[in-house]
């Protein structure tokens, strides 16, 4: 069964194709570079972006396998949560081709398609606690199986993701500047006591980093020479030395130790919550820092339960995930029809899938 993958959920635009739970082929353009000269994704600009080259990526995906859009079996696309505009765009685009092929429609919950993104390379097992860490979201679910998911914690203001922007933005570092701040990080010691653990005084699993990005705030007011002179990126840098670039170092590092410490605390927790649990999936952007996989590999080793980590390539947004959680959801059975709406952040995804089998467009 071939299934192809749209996602425009933010500021990436991809497809891809997954046959039998196997990647084939994917194409992805990015608008970092245009949206750092804002210091963040711009909506509007964004919608724009996909709206320019969806097209070209669905008919350089199709010249890349030698298929035709008619040997497409399913359409999945990113459905929510995201910026509106963006989701619209792809869902327009997945709505147009499953009625111009036949081929049935499903929505994907862009949060769950990180969370499984890891069984394109090995197996995953069931059940699971699942830790999201991305730029709009850090929650944690209990994975009874694909389709089978709880939410048990969730982000009550700013994400960690979201947290690593805000610091890098503070220290004049490009967007995105996480991994600026974990290749600074990697270069110092952290001192423990210079930034909280934040919200961790309780006992939910929930998630604030505001308190963290505001201790940051403070401490970079009281010493302004950590602010770059000028906005950097890998090369800007690259050209900071000496004492300056030891405390960035020493800052930074702190920053992540607070940050991962934070995360370990809530799953730690969540794990003494779960009974049966097999093992432990760590996915979103923030899964591509090195403390956080350093971190969760020290506990799911101290619990005694398999590590899940998704390589590099599939941490960050891409159609890939969302083709294979498509997949999976196509595998069940399960579809949409076309008056699949596009979900925005802060709104529940619904899990409004129907028994599908092998109906076509609009049949669902």
């Amino acid at each position: 069964m071939r299934i192809l993958g749209i996602e425009t959920s933010c500021d990436e635009t991809a497809v891809a194709l997954v046959e039998d739970g196997r990647l084939v082929a994917e194409r992805l353009a990015t608008q970092i570079d245009v949206h750092a000269l804002f210091g963040g994704v711009v909506p509007e600009i964004a919608s724009r972006e996909h709206l320019r080259v969806l097209p070209r990526l669905f008919d350089e995906l199709m010249a890349d396998t030698g298929l035709a859009p008619a040997d497409i079996d399913r359409v999945a696309v990113a459905r929510g949560p995201g910026l509106l505009g963006s989701l619209l765009v792809g869902l327009s685009f997945a709505k147009g081709l499953s009625l111009a092929t036949g081929a049935p429609l499903i929505g994907v919950n862009h949060l769950m398609a990180h969370l499984l993104a890891p069984g394109l390379e090995g197996e995953l097992r069931f059940p699971a606690l699942g830790l999201l860490v991305s730029g709009g979201h850090t929650h944690i679910y209990l994975m009874r199986s694909a389709t089978d998911v709880e939410l048990m914690g969730r982000t009550l203001d700013d994400a960690a993701g979201e947290a690593f922007d805000k610091v890098a933005k503070l220290l004049n570092i490009v967007y995105p500047g996480g991994r600026f701040i974990d290749m600074l990080a990697s270069e110092g010691e952290p001192d423990t006591a210079l930034f909280p653990r934040p919200y961790v005084d309780n006992d939910n699993l929930d998630f604030s980093f505001s308190g963290l990005k505001t201790a940051v705030a403070n401490h970079v007011a009281a010493h302004p020479g950590l602010v770059l002179d000028e906005m950097a990126g890998g090369q800007g840098l690259a050209g900071v030395s000496g004492a300056r670039r030891q405390e960035l170092a020493r800052v930074c590092a702190s920053f992540n130790w607070s940050v991962a410490q934070t995360l370990k605390i809530k799953v730690e927790r969540a794990l003494k919550r779960t009974d049966g649990v097999r093992s432990l999936i760590v996915a979103g952007g923030v899964a591509a820092n090195s403390a956080v996989r350093r971190t969760m590999a020290e506990v799911a080793g101290a619990a005694g339960v398999e590590l899940t980590l998704p390589g590099l390539s599939l941490c960050t947004d891409n159609a890939a995930m969302i083709a294979y959680a498509g997949w999976l959801l196509a595998r069940a059975g399960y579809g949409h029809d076309l008056g699949l709406e596009a979900v925005p952040r802060g709104r529940a995804i619904p899990e409004d899938w129907s028994v599908c089998g092998d109906k076509r467009a609009g049949e669902c």
